[in-house]
């Protein structure tokens, strides 16, 4: 299997770019999005001057439990940027949404509540929710966090969408929204059966 297909196999369709897609976002945003693979893991990730985006992490089943996932967060986090990720909101019946919240709790993400994060899929056309964690080596703010996430939204999701897709993504801000009293629980601390802490 290609890099594509691994990821492809992995992830939901609604979160899956087309091929298309990635392939010009690796030609001709060169200068910010990378693929970093080998036969065991495709990590595919955007770096910006001031933070680091990661759009997906895959780890074959045969190499999981090794120790490679923190590795390669361990690299990423070694450019001393904020790293920043969306990730599915925890859905039990689908053991490995927990396993990777579990793995971004492990390595120190935090989840962002403040920041509401809703697409239309152009695969399915159902509205996603999805949610944001970020790692920071110097405490950003969920503010901080929120206006990279838009330069990210608009510079990587949304490239050239509408000649991939047929249709536009929503706008940014559609997607994207921030309120300090949006009522979200921590979903980390979810995991741990805790709530608020």
């Amino acid at each position: 299997m290609n890099w594509y297909e691994k990821l492809n196999e992995y992830f939901p369709v609604e979160e899956m770019k087309s091929k298309e897609h990635m392939e010009a976002l690796l030609k001709e945003k060169s200068d910010i999005y990378y693929k970093d693979e080998d036969e065991n893991h495709v990590l595919m990730y955007a770096e910006f001057d001031t933070f680091i985006f990661i759009d997906y992490v895959y780890v074959s089943t045969n190499a999981r439990g090794q120790g490679l996932g923190h590795k390669l967060i361990e690299k990423m986090k070694a450019k001393g940027k904020p790293i920043i990720l969306e990730v599915e909101p925890v859905d039990y019946d689908e053991t490995d949404t927990e396993k990777r919240l579990r793995f971004y709790q492990r390595e120190g993400f935090k989840h962002a509540q403040s920041i509401g994060y809703t697409r239309r899929s152009l695969a399915t056309n159902e509205v996603n929710k999805m949610e944001i964690l970020y790692w920071s080596p110097e405490d950003a703010s969920e503010e901080e966090i929120y206006e990279k996430m838009k330069q990210m939204y608009t510079q990587v999701h949304t490239y050239k969408d509408e000649e991939f897709y047929g249709k536009s993504y929503q706008p940014v801000d559609e997607v994207l929204s921030i309120d300090d009293e949006r009522d979200s629980e921590n979903i980390l601390n979810e995991l741990d059966g805790t709530k608020n802490a």
